[in-house]
Parts: structure tokens; C-alpha cells; sequence
């Protein structure tokens, strides 16, 4: 099971190495209890720990509030302290990393970006999608490069030291870990070496969660919109049919969590409907993901203005394809999503300004732009704003201008990661 092997490959590392693949900050655990999920034949966490884990996510997320989250925390506290440093059990160690998965994404829901990195530091291998996940929501793009080439790398060079290899929980974690590698690559705007890695998640086995997600993303912004379209669905249908923290093949953390893919691979499929000129079904979807984002984040979240970002987007590219105007409700939906995103003024230097979520703010203002220029009492408003985000557009795929490009006989397309808030 792939537990197992991942325990198995964590010690031949620390052989073969001598170091952990991190070390910002002290182990919380014992050096035998923090390396990674293990176990004979892929054993769970306890019971008890699952049951206290669903209850302070549900707690957390009931009330959104900073007191519902703390209390949450407090009570992955407590029952990571019952979990004991001194027992070496499978079980046991289980327990402890999915506890630390759990308070990570926590962290990460409250915006505590680093915190949430820490915890995730802790337990190394078993929570690699969620570091460079986080890395890369963060423009951290030269870290999780480092970090996807070092799990890489990891898994190559120990391979032949480990007897378990022929089993099922080594593919599903080849296929894991060169998926997100190739999502690193993806986003770099490296086609043919995503491609490369990504050739390895055609393994049904492994090809679930955010394997499916990402190689959907790279299908579908290569034109590849049926294959996507499959990839997105297999995503949504599985992790609906897993509960939280309980498959050990589908173990994340962070915005690489089950409901983040949920949400993210939702997200994707409605802007491929839009791509394929299904409007009615884009906006449904759409609205569908932007009501489930607001209940799981809260209505003010930054990832609601990423949401509102693709309906907005869908409308535009729904009146250039129909030649009908749309112009109230794309810069009611543009500003409101400017806004949750904590867009800086257009008086800062696009390339100078620190600016969360980068990607999303650059097109969601390109776009605007669009709609202010039409308007002749407003148009050097939208020059400024046109001029504001081609300087801060850095994608390396595609122009902003090529971004926002529609044509029907293109199928180069960019599309948005909602977990990671990064166009592709």
C-alpha cells in the first residue's frame, strides 16, 4: 500500500542523504514518529483520531470566525498530544501525520500561509503537494521547482533499494509525484516537459485527486478539451465519494486538499464549458463552485474573487462568441473580484507591486480594461488599467494580450487553477 512505501522511501532517503528534505523549524516529534506516513500494508490512523480530526474541521468551519478556528486547532491539539511520541506503531504514526494535515490546512484556511508550511515541513514526503502547492499560490516559483525536482529525484535514486516497488502504492505514488512535477513545469509554462511527466498519469490507478486535476489542466490548455473534460469529472466524482483525511491514497493538505480539488477541478470544468461555447452550462457550473466556495471559505474570502473572476471572464467570452453586450454585469463581477482579491491601486507600479494572487488580479484587470475602453468617457481610466496589467502579467505561456484573446479556431486557451489562484 502506498503508506508503506512511503515509509520505505523516507529511509532510504535519510541513508542515502543523511538530511530530511526540510529543516526550518524543530520537530514536534519524535525523529522516528516525523517521517512520514507509513505502516505494514498501508495502515490507517486510529478510529478515535479520525473522529476528532471530522469534528474540529466541522467545528472550524461552522461559524468561519477566528474563535471557531482556534478551537479547532485546540482540539487537533489535544489530540496529537494523545497520540504518544514514545510508540512507534504504524498506527500510531499514522495518526500523528494526519493530524498535522489537518492543522496545516487549517492554518492555510485562515490565511496563516506559513504556519501552515511549518506543520507541513514536519511530516516531508507525505505532504509534498501541499508544500509546493502553497509555494506556488505564493509565486514561490523558484521553491516548489526545488521541491518538486527534489521529491522527484528522491524517488528515483531509492527505487531500487526499496522491495516493495511492484507494488500498487508505488505507482499511485510515481504517478503522484511526477504529477506534481509536471503541474511545477505547467505552470512555468514548460509544455513539453509537463507533458513528459504527465504521460505517467494515463495509470488509472493513480490518476485520482489532484493527478486527475492537474493533467486535465494541461489537456485543456493545450486543446485537448474532451480528454480534460473526462479528467475533471473522474476528479469531482472521486474525492465526493472519499470523506476528508480518510483515503490513504488521496492524503493532501492545504489548497491540495479533497475540497480544494473539488472546488478547483469544478471551477475547471466550467471554463471549459464556456471554452467549448456552452454558456448556459459554464454559467451553472460556475455558479454552482461560487456558492460551495462562499459556504467553505466565507463569503469575503480572496477565493471567491478567483471564482467570480471565471464567471466574469465566461460573460465576456459568451458576448465576443454571440455579439451581445454584457458590460454592467462584467464590471460589476470584475470589481467585486478585484476587491475580495485586495487589488493594489493602479497609482503602484504593476511590476513593483506586491501583489497576492498576481495572475488572477492581472487578467481580472486586463479584462476590465476591455470594458472601460468602449466607454469614451472612461477610456483613459481603462488605458491606465490596461497599462497596470500588462506590466504585472508574468505568466510564461501566453501574452496577457493572448490570454484574453477568443477565437474560434484557436484552442490555445489559459486556464485558472483555482487551488492555487495561478492561470495556466
Amino acid at each position: 500500500m502506498m503508506l508503506s512505501t512511503v515509509l520505505k522511501l523516507s529511509r532510504a532517503a535519510v541513508r542515502a542523504t543523511g538530511i530530511g528534505l526540510l529543516s526550518r523549524t524543530p520537530p514536534l516529534l519524535s525523529p522516528s514518529s516525523s517521517r512520514f506516513f507509513c505502516g505494514p500494508k498501508g495502515s490507517n490512523a486510529s478510529p478515535v483520531a479520525l473522529q476528532m480530526i471530522d469534528y474540529a474541521l466541522s467545528h472550524a468551519r461552522s461559524l468561519k470566525s477566528d474563535e471557531s478556528y482556534a478551537q479547532g486547532l485546540l482540539v487537533l491539539e489535544q489530540c496529537l498530544s494523545t497520540q504518544s511520541n514514545e510508540v512507534d506503531d504504524a498506527t500510531s504514526q499514522n495518526s500523528r501525520a494526519i493530524v498535522l494535515l489537518a492543522m496545516s490546512t487549517l492554518l492555510f484556511e485562515r490565511g496563516a500561509f506559513d504556519d501552515a508550511i511549518d506543520k507541513l515541513q514536519i511530516i516531508q514526503v507525505a505532504s509534498m503537494e501541499g508544500l509546493v502547492g502553497l509555494n506556488l499560490l505564493l509565486e514561490r516559483n523558484d521553491t516548489s521547482q526545488v521541491l518538486a525536482d527534489k521529491w522527484l529525484q528522491l524517488f528515483v535514486n531509492v527505487t531500487a533499494d526499496i522491495d516493495c516497488f511492484n507494488g500498487v502504492g508505488s505507482k499511485v505514488l510515481n504517478v503522484h509525484v511526477k504529477a506534481l512535477k509536471g503541474l511545477v513545469e505547467l505552470v512555468h509554462g514548460n509544455l513539453e516537459s509537463a507533458e513528459s511527466f504527465f504521460q505517467a498519469s494515463q495509470d488509472d490507478k493513480g490518476c485520482t485527486g489532484n493527478v486527475a486535476l492537474s493533467y486535465g489542466e494541461f489537456l485543456h490548455s493545450t486543446g485537448k478539451f474532451s480528454l480534460a473534460k473526462e479528467l475533471y469529472q473522474k476528479a469531482i466524482e472521486e474525492i465526493s465519494a472519499n470523506k476528508e483525511f480518510a483515503d490513504p491514497y488521496a492524503l493532501a493538505a492545504c489548497c491540495m486538499s479533497g475540497r480544494e480539488v473539488q472546488l478547483a477541478a469544478t471551477c475547471a470544468l466550467g471554463q471549459l464549458e464556456g471554452h467549448l461555447g456552452n454558456f448556459s452550462a459554464a454559467e451553472e457550473i460556475l455558479t454552482r463552485v461560487l456558492t460551495k466556495t462562499e459556504e467553505h471559505f466565507g463569503s469575503h474570502h480572496p477565493n471567491v474573487g478567483t471564482v467570480l473572476t471565471c464567471i466574469a471572464l465566461m460573460f465576456r467570452h459568451k458576448a465576443i462568441m454571440e455579439h451581445s453586450s454584457s458590460l454592467l454585469i462584467q464590471e460589476g463581477l470584475y470589481r467585486r473580484a478585484l476587491d475580495l482579491l485586495k487589488a493594489p491601486s493602479l497609482e503602484t507600479e504593476g511590476t513593483k507591486a506586491d501583489v497576492a494572487r498576481r495572475d488572477i488580479v492581472a487578467l481580472a484587470r486586463g479584462a476590465y480594461a476591455e470594458v472601460l475602453c468602449v466607454q469614451q468617457n472612461r477610456k483613459d481610466e481603462g488605458e491606465k488599467m490596461k497599462s497596470w496589467a500588462q506590466t504585472a502579467w508574468r505568466n510564461r505561456r501566453l501574452s496577457l494580450a493572448e490570454a484574453l484573446e477568443i477565437s474560434e479556431l484557436s484552442s490555445t486557451v489559459p486556464v485558472i487553477d483555482a487551488r492555487i489562484s495561478r492561470a495556466l
